[in-house]
Parts: C-alpha cells; sequence; structure tokens
C-alpha cells in the first residue's frame, strides 16, 4: 500500500521511520514476501547455492540482464539468481533484511540502510555516476528553483532524486519544508505528475520519460549538475565478502564481461537492457548520455582517499553530513567498512 503525505524531516520522524523499519525488518523474516522476477545463471552444480543479486530500474543497473541471458556468472565459476525489483526502495529493504547476498544501490542511500542492514553493507563496485538521469521535472510555470516553493513535489522520499532535490534546495537557500512534498514511488509519481496532480517531480529513467509527457514539461535540475553525488554501486553482505570472497570476485569480474559484450556487440545489449527496462531500443538511447559507466580506471580513482566528490570515502563523509543536517538520517553511521577495494584491485592483475 502507497501512503501518500505531506514533508516531515524532523530527527523524531526518522527515529520513529527506523523503528518502523525494524518492525517490517522482522515481519520479512517471519513471512514469506512477493517474490520479485529471478533469473539463475550457472552449472546445474553450482545452482544449489547461488548468490543472489537484486537491481531495479536504472539504466546503469540493466546490463545485469545481459549477465543473466547471456551466462556470465557461470563462466566466472559462480552461480548467481538476479532478482529483479520493480521498487527500489523493495530492494533495499529486502537487502537490509538479509534476503539477498547483494544489491544495486546509490552511495547516498546505502548509507541511509547502514543503521538497519543486517550483516554490514559494503560497496564492491562502482556501476556507474548519474550525470544527468536523475531529473527534477517541473511544469511550465516554474522556471527557476525558487519558483519551487510553495509547489507540489511528487517524489520517493527519503531515496536518491530526494537527495538531488534537497542539494539543489540547499544552493538556493531554500529546505524541503519551503514545498509540499507528497511522497509517493517513482513510477507513480511519474504518472501523477502526468496527470497534473502535482507541480514537480523527481524521477530517473525510464520514468523521466513518462514524466515529459506532461505539455510543457522540462528538466529543471539533474544530476549533471552535481558531478560525483550519485554513483551508483553493487552493494554486497558483509557476511558473504569473509565467507565467499572468491565469488564476490568472480561476480565483480563478470561486469568486465559484460561491459567487454556491450562494446562487442552493441545492438544486441541495447536490446537486452531495453526489453528487461520495459522500453524500446530507441527510447534507450535517450538515457545513454545520462549515465556514464565506470571502467576499472574509473573504480580504482572512486576507492581511493581524496579530496572531491571523485573519492567516494570523501564523498561519504559530505554526504552523511548533509543527510544528518537535512534530517535524511538522525545520526552519521559507522562507515569504516563501507568500502573494500581489493576486487577492483584484483580485476586489474
Amino acid at each position: 500500500m502507497t501512503v501518500t503525505h505531506s514533508h516531515n524531516r524532523s530527527p523524531d520522524h526518522w527515529f520513529s521511520r527506523l523503528a518502523t523499519f525494524a518492525t517490517v525488518l522482522l515481519l520479512l523474516a517471519a513471512c514469506s514476501p512477493r517474490t520479485p522476477s529471478t533469473t539463475t545463471s550457472g552449472t546445474p552444480s553450482q545452482r544449489t547455492d547461488p548468490i543472489t543479486i537484486g537491481y531495479s530500474s536504472w539504466a546503469g543497473w540493466w546490463p545485469w540482464a545481459i549477465a543473466a541471458e547471456k551466462e556470465l556468472f557461470a563462466r566466472n565459476g559462480v552461480a548467481v539468481q538476479m532478482k529483479w525489483f520493480d521498487g527500489y526502495v523493495e530492494s533495499m529493504e529486502t537487502m537490509a533484511a538479509g534476503q539477498i547476498d547483494c544489491n544495486s544501490q546509490t552511495l547516498n542511500d546505502t548509507i541511509s540502510f547502514l543503521p538497519g542492514a543486517n550483516g554490514g553493507e559494503v560497496v564492491v563496485l562502482v556501476n556507474d555516476n548519474s550525470t544527468g538521469n536523475d531529473q527534477i521535472i517541473v511544469d511550465a510555470s516554474i522556471t527557476s528553483v525558487q519558483h519551487l516553493k510553495g509547489k507540489t513535489v511528487v517524489i520517493e522520499e527519503g531515496v536518491v532524486d530526494d537527495f538531488l532535490l534537497s542539494l539543489a534546495l540547499q544552493d538556493h537557500g531554500m529546505t524541503r519544508d519551503d514545498l509540499v512534498i507528497k511522497g509517493l514511488p517513482t513510477d507513480q509519481a511519474a504518472a501523477a505528475f502526468v496527470a497534473g496532480k502535482a507541480d514537480a517531480v523527481g524521477a530517473f529513467p525510464p520514468f523521466t520519460g513518462t514524466a515529459r509527457k506532461r505539455d510543457g514539461a522540462h528538466v529543471l535540475v539533474d544530476s549533471s549538475h552535481y558531478p560525483g553525488a550519485i554513483p551508483d554501486l553493487l552493494v554486497c553482505n558483509g557476511d558473504l565478502i569473509a565467507q565467499r570472497p572468491e565469488a564476490v570476485q568472480a561476480i565483480v569480474d563478470t561486469w568486465w564481461d559484460i561491459r567487454a559484450f556491450m562494446d562487442a556487440n552493441p545492438e544486441e545489449a541495447e536490446a537486452i537492457m531495453a526489453s528487461r527496462a520495459g522500453i524500446s531500443p530507441e527510447e534507450y538511447q535517450q538515457y545513454k548520455d545520462g549515465t556514464t559507466l565506470f571502467s576499472i580506471e574509473d573504480n580504482l580513482e572512486a576507492f581511493s582517499e581524496g579530496a572531491t566528490m571523485k573519492s567516494m570515502p570523501h564523498a561519504a563523509e559530505i554526504m552523511a553530513d548533509f543527510m544528518v543536517k537535512t534530517g535524511f538520517i538522525p545520526e552519521k553511521p559507522d562507515m569504516s567498512h563501507l568500502f573494500d577495494d581489493r576486487f577492483i584491485k584484483a580485476s586489474v592483475q
């Protein structure tokens, strides 16, 4: 059930949210959840103990569908079950409940879920950076961020595009209290915006395409305005990494096999990704430039210490401080074990 509500980001609200989330985790553990669509890749003997990877609708994560269809995981000696989630938040909740081994998440959302994560969540791979595909889309009457004051914005609260909105507001001396926030899953938020039920929406592909169908709709802010602020990652359970590091290495290595397949077979690769996303290959072309897929070298830079947002350890500190300040999280979590670069480094050898 989706609840539409006005914005409330006070610390008390977030402590209440965390308490509610803890209850949800207990219910998830006790009950069988709605089963997402799954695809298993591996040899028959491997399938008895597959590693489960969650992913949802983001252009930088669609390539995982290639690994499933072309059985690329099996070539690296690991059995993997891919689980597709229609809802991004559902994938993170399932990961935090310990019901999948790895998940596709952004850095800021991973930080948000760290206090409730079962077994600890560890970043092992950067798939991409969002360089324009995360967008705040507005109606024709809104031509500046300041014009959002008093307007109704539909957005998936507490996750990536809400973070983007908060960054833009801060840059213009505003807060989220200046807006009327209505929380909806991103697909429903885009539909509500098109139906004229809100003045603005935060969305990512393919739902940005839906939102732009409204007459006069245009992009006010996108992730290209904040380089490095939205890295898209593969996050794995700390217990899995400790117990089966060779399997995690095989998964990371498979990502580079996916990239090689994309380079060698661009039309087939794009057809597979478009099918997984539920869009046409032509529509897929609209999203290519807004997602910058990372090379191994880009990953090495992202995992290294630095003083810019290109360095994930630095970016994580900035994000956590920002999210505490804006009320996204009640306190800064322990991030001392958040990054593990050994798998990327091994990929170079």
